[in-house]
């Protein structure tokens, strides 16, 4: 739903309405309890035991109805489970296998069957789209990869944070295109990106004209049954039931109420796919192994496009690409009414990690994927316990302005002079002794290993980065608020 705007916080690796909300302080009092499948937090310090307490405090901070989580390691599902109310009223226990509107996540998909056909020899990236759709405005300027990659300059069709009243009603995905596709284009084709939901309406237009199918069709036939996920539908079509979850809105902190639903046809190819959590997550699993398209498909999928004058726009094909704490991270937000999800693909690492929520406009499918993802990198080696302990206890010294000499190289003694250490004290003093403090990062550089640390004060979140030489020493220690 809506323009996914990047949310700079995270590089642009988030979608706007999930970028937007996490930065929202939704906090209104919902009674919170886990589904039956949930585990008891208290007894165990496992992986597991962490998601289910990051998860159940998050659905308490924002007042969301429910989230289903997958967790991918190894290339394998690890852990999938479900929180909270999948519905009000009557009360009804979210359960893993339900399924929820995934929204833009959709969008890799149709991309996906965009370069299916190319591999074919049906199409290529750098065809004009006035080969199939001649009538869109300077449909013989705009490329297929312009589409994929939101560079055409198409004016987005709904940009609202709502559902507006034309959209309550059907409408025919070729209408979709003659009232915005046909507009004066917002920017000339590859000079800028601008997130549109036109772009794939006209993308699964596209699919159909070189098929002869319908788009769903070809996306079920070719990707769907083949990685058997069983539980996606095609809910633009209406085929959601009352055994999935309902969707809630929330007019700001006030109550949540049953989202309004779509009109048949404006999901088409853009954002149309419901499934469930373990299924997203064997879609992530393809993508790990490039099990559904050709090495250089997936290449071109998740590579970062340019624009014409070089600046890059942290984006692929239909998903955002970018690092998160060192590792490669391909992702993509998604949303309609009344749902939001997120799903996060660490390819180099065999990791993913899928958060779904049926709550529009909600932070807490990003905030929980976020905290799932930092716990699955990090290390619980002696060594690395080891020196996020002396890091710990270097900040507390830096709490009162004094540090221990000689851990430290000379050229990092210089940096702390008496000035460094008042200023340290002066910045950190007040904020106490840090509730957490975890390594979240590690990498060789000049000659050294960099270790970053995720802190948590009672009133700010901070990270810390640290230089150690090969005789042990630190020859850097640096402290920053955390974006």
């Amino acid at each position: 739903m809506n323009l996914e705007k990047i949310d700079s916080a995270l590089r642009r690796v988030v979608g706007r309405r999930i970028g937007e909300a996490l930065l929202l302080a939704l906090a209104s009092a919902l009674f919170f309890s886990q589904s039956s499948f949930a585990r008891d937090i208290s007894s165990s310090d496992s992986l597991e035991a962490k998601v289910d307490s990051a998860a159940a405090q998050v659905l308490r901070q924002t007042g969301t109805p429910s989230a289903s989580v997958a967790m991918v390691e190894h290339g394998r599902i690890a852990y999938a489970q479900a929180y909270g109310y999948a519905k009000l009223d009557p009360p009804m226990a979210a359960k893993p296998d339900m399924r929820y509107a995934i929204g833009s996540i959709s969008k890799q998909f149709t991309a996906s069957c965009m370069l299916l056909l190319e591999q074919q020899g049906k199409l290529s990236l750098n065809d004009h789209i006035s080969k199939w759709l001649p009538d869109l405005t300077e449909a013989d300027d705009v490329t297929v990869r312009e589409i994929l990659s939101h560079t055409s300059g198409y004016q987005d069709f709904w940009p609202q944070d709502y559902v507006p009243p034309m959209m309550l009603k059907a409408m025919p995905p070729q209408e979709i295109l003659d009232r915005w596709a046909r507009k004066p284009l917002d920017f000339q084709p590859g000079t800028k990106w601008q997130y549109s939901n036109t772009n794939f309406v006209i993308a699964a237009q596209i699919v159909q004209k070189i098929t002869r199918e319908p788009f769903y069709t070809f996306l079920y036939n070719n990707i769907l049954k083949p990685l058997d996920l069983s539980s996606a539908v095609n809910f633009d079509k209406g085929k959601m039931t009352s055994a999935d979850p309902t969707g809630y809105t929330q007019y700001g902190l006030g109550p949540l109420r049953p989202a309004p639903e779509e009109g048949a046809g404006w999901m088409a190819g853009a954002g149309e796919l419901a499934m469930s959590a373990g299924d997203l997550s064997k879609w992530d699993m393809s993508m790990i192994d490039q099990s559904v398209l050709s090495h250089e498909s997936y290449r071109q999928l998740e590579t970062e496009v340019l624009l014409k004058d070089g600046v890059g726009t942290h984006y692929g094909l239909g998903v955002s690409v970018g690092m998160m704490d060192g590792h490669r991270l391909i992702s993509h937000s998604g949303e309609v009414s009344g749902f939001t999800a997120y799903n996060m693909v660490f390819p180099d690492d065999s990791a993913a990690v899928v958060v779904l929520t049926n709550q529009d406009a909600s932070s807490a499918a990003g905030a929980i994927g976020i905290r799932i993802a930092r716990m699955l990198f990090q290390t619980q080696d002696a060594e690395t316990a080891m020196r996020t302990e002396q890091a710990r206890k270097i900040f507390i010294g830096l709490l009162k302005g004094t540090i221990d000499r000689s851990l430290f190289t000379a050229d990092a003694n210089f940096y702390f002079s008496k000035q460094a250490l008042k200023d340290f004290e002066t910045g950190l003093g007040a904020l106490g002794e840090p509730t957490e403090f975890v390594q979240v990062g590690e990498e060789k550089r000049g000659g050294m290993i960099e270790r970053s640390f995720r802190v948590a004060t009672k009133t700010r979140a901070l990270r810390v980065w640290t230089y150690q030489m090969p005789d042990g020493k630190l020859e850097q220690y640096q402290v920053a608020p955390q974006s």
